[in-house]
């Protein structure tokens, strides 16, 4: 068989090939007589160089794009990170009763708070940790940033909505105690001390999934 009608039809079997083909599998495609091994060789040399070649992986033949060119496939793209329900629902509960400790985050939502829920919010910027609480065991204390009044398109706490603007947006339920009141972190009064210089937060690891919520319990019924 003429070696270049081998070469030409072993092109089209690679070419249109979903995976990596053996020799036995193009031999067993071609005519009798067809040298497999001389046409791949030489298919090999005719690419060598180019956009395209032919390489041997596994041993099974396929056409790839040359290895100095792979930047050309690549795309660059910021994806929005989506924060889960249980981060939502910790970064609620900082806004309004900041300057608040992961204890009472925890009482508040009803649920352990997962160690890389804050940590998200810590590595966004959105949370920071403020001081130390002046209580036994010196419980580190955390609070909102100015990136997340960017975010939310807040001049400070004050603006952050009320009972009455959540109650609209279907965010509060409609028969909470007469007593109900949304806390106000702006008057707040700080019972805490700076943390020592040096202290950061250590990040644990890149968790965006819902916390474990054994109760089922709605937003609403923590409360905020």
């Amino acid at each position: 068989m003429d070696a270049a009608e081998t070469e030409r039809m072993l092109e089209a079997l690679l070419f249109a090939a979903a995976e990596p083909l053996t020799e036995q599998d193009l031999a067993g495609r071609l005519p009798d007589g067809a040298d497999v091994a001389a046409g791949l060789q030489a298919l090999a040399a005719r690419y060598a160089g180019r956009g395209v070649e032919l390489a041997r992986v596994a041993g099974a033949w396929r056409f790839q794009t040359a290895a100095d060119l792979a930047f050309l496939m690549t795309k660059e793209r910021e994806e929005p990170r989506k924060l889960s329900r249980a981060a939502q629902e910790t970064l609620a509960i900082i806004a309004y009763h900041q300057p608040v400790t992961r204890a009472e985050i925890e009482s508040v939502r009803g649920v352990q708070a997962s160690r890389g829920t804050l940590d998200v919010l810590l590595e966004l910027g959105l949370v920071r940790m403020r001081g130390r609480r002046r209580t036994p065991g010196r419980p580190v204390t955390f609070g909102t940033t100015d990136a997340f009044l960017e975010h939310f398109g807040l001049s400070s706490l004050v603006d952050l909505p009320g009972a009455a603007e959540m109650k609209a947006a279907g965010l509060l339920s409609l028969d909470l105690p007469a007593d109900f009141t949304v806390p106000d972190p702006a008057a707040a009064a700080p019972d805490e001390d700076p943390l020592d210089d040096g202290e950061a937060p250590q990040f644990h690891q890149d968790f965006l999934e819902d916390d474990a919520d054994p109760a089922g319990a709605a937003p609403e019924d923590r409360g905020l």
